[in-house]
């Protein structure tokens, strides 16, 4: 195929854009190809070689567009093997995010504005479509984490993963990636959160919260899950606020 973009007929999709430089062009035809061909994850892409003999461009510019998408976590790139469609992975959004943050162009309180929106909708969809299997998972972390109350780092990466599994259980792959994205954010912030609550009876109504949570997932209870959610985001903010963090 080649770079030129003739303009759109009514209804047909928009083209993409000119890339800006020749390695932009390389990661924008190889973006193409996947989208072209429909290839699913796993599957393995045209070397370098062909890639720059189809651009017309030196092997090391091409070698570099593969890089740059490798970076990105779209494709994957091994020695000694073709390139391939890579799965989806939510470090690039936690960068992203991570960034924005430490460059204040968004704080923390909108974070997690975002975050409760989206965990809302997540604990309704999970009520909804959990598993046996998944919604004993649910139980289970937040069971262990009233059990190692007393190994907050611990409780920390208990937490995470607890509301990790309440997006998976929502059956929408977005969700997940979206909550796996606020891991490194939530690890500055969390252990903040867990100083600034005034006693430990404070500390073990937050993580008793997740309790809660879960069982309206195991009882299949959308209105509650909702409500126990926001009720546990609604404690974490009003602590983060309490402690100066915006």
């Amino acid at each position: 195929m080649g770079l030129e973009q003739e303009a759109s007929a009514p209804g047909e999709a928009v083209p993409d854009a000119q890339p800006a430089s020749l390695v932009d062009r390389v990661m924008c035809e190889i973006r193409r190809h996947i989208r072209d061909n429909g290839l699913a994850v796993g599957a393995t892409l045209p070397s370098e070689a062909e890639f720059a003999t189809r651009l017309g461009v030196s092997r090391a510019v091409a070698r570099e567009g593969f890089r740059g998408l490798a970076a990105l976590k779209l494709i994957d790139v091994g020695n000694g093997r073709r390139a391939r469609v890579a799965a989806a992975d939510e470090s690039v959004t936690s960068l992203l995010i991570e960034h924005a943050v430490h460059t204040k162009q968004v704080n923390i309180q909108q974070i997690l504005d975002v975050r409760r929106s989206i965990e809302l909708r997540t604990v309704v969809l999970a009520a909804l479509r959990r598993t046996e299997r998944e919604a004993a998972d649910i139980t289970a972390v937040a069971a262990d984490m009233l059990r190692h109350f007393d190994k907050p780092a611990r409780v920390m990466e208990l937490d995470m993963q607890f509301h990790e599994f309440i997006a998976r259980a929502s059956r929408n792959p977005l969700f997940a990636l979206l909550v796996g994205s606020f891991r490194v954010v939530t690890h500055e912030t969390w252990a903040i959160g867990w100083a600034s609550r005034p006693n430990d009876a404070a500390r073990r109504e937050s993580v008793g919260g997740h309790s809660v949570i879960a069982a309206t997932i195991q009882d299949r209870n959308p209105q509650g899950a909702e409500k126990a959610m926001a009720d546990h985001f609604d404690l974490t903010i009003k602590a983060l606020l309490n402690a100066g963090v915006t």
